[in-house]
Parts: C-alpha cells; structure tokens; sequence
C-alpha cells in the first residue's frame, strides 16, 4: 500500500503563489502606496505588481532582473488572477526598485505582522521554550544584529572598509512570538552601540532586554535603568569595578560569583552611577565549559537566571540563520541603498508569511524545507494548506497488547 503522505495534495482553482498572496488583505498595499506617494509614480508597473514581483524573487531565489521578468512572463496568465498583477519590464523593475520610497515596503511589513496577530491572536502568543524561563510574565527582547555582504566595487555607499561593503540589520527579536519588534537598516559602518537607543527606544518599564557585549553603553544601560527596563549583557573584560557585596542567591556549582558592584573608571561612573550586579559562570559551548561574565541591572533574580537569560539570546542567531538561509540576501536586483532595502524588507514579509503558515500547521520540520515545499510548488494548482499539512509527523505505530486477546475477547478492559 503506498504512503499516504506521498500522495499529491488535493487541487485547488489557485495557485500556491497567489494563495500566499492572498494572506495579504486586497487594498492594504494600494493604500500604503497612496500614503507614501508612490502611486503618483506608477503608471503601468502598479505598487501591487511591484510587490508580487519581488516576492516571487524571494521565493525563487532570483539572481538577477532578467531571472525574475522572464519567468514571470512566461506564467503571465497565471499572474494576472493575483489582483491582476503584471509582469514586469527589467526597466520597470529596475526603475521602480530604484526610484520608488522603500518606506513603503516598511510600512507594509509592520501592518501585515498587526494584520496576522489580530487575525490569529495565538501567533503573538508563544511563550519561551526552555525552562523555568517560563515564569517570566513579562516579555523578554533580544537584540542583536546580522551583516549583509555587497559588493563593494558597485556600492559606494555601503562601504565601511577598503575593499567591503555591506549593510546591517539591527533587530529586536520578541522571544515569546519569535517576531521583530523593531528593525532598521542602514549601512554597516556605524557600530551597533550607536544604533542602540534607536532599537530599544520602544521598550516598556518591567520589560527585558538581552544582548551581548557589542552593545554596552552605560549612558543607554543607565537610561534602560531609569525606564524601568531590565537588562543583561555580557561584561567587557577590561571593565574597572569595585565590588560593594558578594551575593549567594543560588547553589549552583557553575556559578563562580555572584557581586554587586560600582564602576570605578571616571566617566564610566558618571554615565552610570548607580550599583550594578557582576555575575560569573561556566557555560557549556561546543562541548567545552567556559568562563562568562555577565552584567544586569537586576538584583534579586538568581545567579543562573542571569545566565539563563543570556543563553536564551541564542534565538535571534536562529532567527537570522533562518533569513540567511531561505531569503535571497546574496543577489540583488539593483545597487543603490533603495533597491537593497526593497528586496530586504520584501523578504522579511516573506519570512513573516511563512511564519504564519508554520504556526498554523504546526510545522515540525525544519524552516528551511517550508520554504523549500513553497519554492517548488508556487505554479501548482494545490491547495496549499492541504499540502503543508501533508507534511505532518508520522503517526505513532499502532499500541501493542501484551495479551492479543485482549483486543477482542468481552469482557477485558
């Protein structure tokens, strides 16, 4: 008998592609569109048009402008029932990547993740997976950022050193939906400390903010403090201190101390004159147990709650592994700042959209080969919640008696 799960999934009178689409409410993009004024500027090559071109890009991994006109020429036809969108020119393309505000392309990102958590309120409600971090009623941010390769001969405005250029993507990660909560990008020559107050700007009091050492700045940590933030970071090594008391708020053997301490250098001080907790550790990673010092403005959580919550930043690495590895962040359609910014906000809405889709099917394979089934699938005619639900987990084998004639015989529970 063959494998039900090797069966091609039921039909449907759309295509995969457009039902992606489809998550997208008609008129939102228009309206985006008018507000920015990028409509004034389209005549044939509509914002909707636009959009669908480069989420095709996305999902097909394009490399170039002649890639993404070309094949959606060939399936015209097809594209025409998504709203009626066109295939594009490789001048329109180019021209629209390169001329039209790509705020537009922000705006719509921050407005479709509003749209999908209010129409499925349990995809803004994931909690944190690992451990007694659950307890945290709060929500918990990570903070980090990732750099974006380009190609430093073509893109004079990204560059930061001799021979590279590139741009950098400073996020806010909600560990409890697993979503941005705040994203820019810019260049990668301004260090991730000056970006920092622009990312956590929006943090409210009894939050928490987690991220490592690139980001200690004890005029933004002192603002966190009066704000009522919570936060944790890794310690610098050649930090200058004091200890004021030597704390004992857990038995754990990997904690190698636990201090309440003062900074001693001048402006260090000044920028933030209050106490701050020193806590040390031994972490495993790769197999091995290393040394990890750890600063927080929190005094009363245990030890290894400080330690836990920094090893719970690892998520925003996940996050962007899972960017890296299934959105076209390595060719781009055009070399200005504004087209760069296109194709990466246009890929973080398709990030989001398969996203959404996980939580709905309780995706339990790897992320990779969700985008990998939408890839091949974007002209069938398949209904595409059939065809992520075909990809399920097995069934468990069916229970073994330990006396056969228990299944049948009356009378036996």
């Amino acid at each position: 008998m063959k494998n039900k799960r090797n069966h091609i999934p039921a039909g449907h009178s759309y295509t995969v592609l457009k039902q992606l689409c489809n998550l997208i409410p008609p008129g939102l993009v228009g309206d985006i569109a008018e507000e920015y004024g990028v409509d004034e500027e389209s005549r044939t090559f509509l914002p909707w048009s636009h959009t669908v071109s480069l989420m095709h890009a996305q999902l097909t991994h394009a490399i170039g402008l002649n890639d993404v006109c070309d094949a959606l020429r060939m399936n015209a036809g097809v594209l025409a029932t998504i709203r009626g969108a066109t295939p594009p020119s490789r001048n329109n393309l180019s021209h629209a990547n390169r001329e039209r505000d790509c705020t537009m392309a922000q705006a719509l990102y921050w407005r479709m993740m509003d749209h999908l958590m209010t129409q499925t309120p349990s995809f803004a409600r994931r909690k944190v997976r690992r451990g007694f971090l659950r307890r945290f009623r709060k929500v918990i941010h990570a903070v980090d950022s990732t750099t974006i390769q380009l190609v430093a001969n073509s893109m004079d405005w990204a560059k930061h050193r001799r021979r590279k250029a590139a741009a950098k993507c400073h996020l806010r990660l909600n560990l409890q939906t697993f979503l941005p909560a705040c994203a820019i990008i810019d260049t990668a020559k301004d260090h991730d400390n000056r970006r920092a107050r622009e990312v956590c700007a929006a943090l409210n009091s009894g939050e928490i903010a987690v991220f490592d050492k690139a980001y200690v700045d004890f005029e933004h940590l002192f603002d966190l403090t009066r704000r009522g933030v919570w936060w944790v970071t890794r310690g610098k090594d050649n930090l200058q201190y004091r200890v004021i008391e030597r704390l004992n708020t857990t038995d754990n053997p990997r904690i190698l101390s636990d201090e309440v301490i003062e900074l001693t250098v001048g402006k260090s001080h000044e920028a933030y004159p209050q106490p701050l907790r020193r806590v040390v550790a031994l972490v495993e990673v790769d197999g091995k147990d290393i040394e990890m010092t750890f600063l927080t403005n929190n005094l009363t959580w245990s030890a290894w709650t400080v330690a836990e919550l920094y090893r719970c930043r690892w998520d925003i690495e996940v996050f962007f592994k899972e960017i890296k590895q299934t959105l076209q962040l390595a060719d781009f359609l055009g070399h200005n700042a504004n087209a760069v910014r296109w194709q990466i906000w246009i890929g973080l809405l398709v990030h989001l959209l398969m996203r959404y889709l996980a939580h709905l099917h309780s995706w339990a394979h790897s992320f990779t080969r969700l985008f990998t089934v939408l890839r091949a699938s974007l002209w069938r005619r398949w209904d595409l919640h059939a065809l992520l639900d075909s990809y399920g987990t097995a069934r468990p084998p069916g229970r073994l008696r330990a006396a056969p004639e228990q299944a049948y015989l009356p009378g036996f529970a």
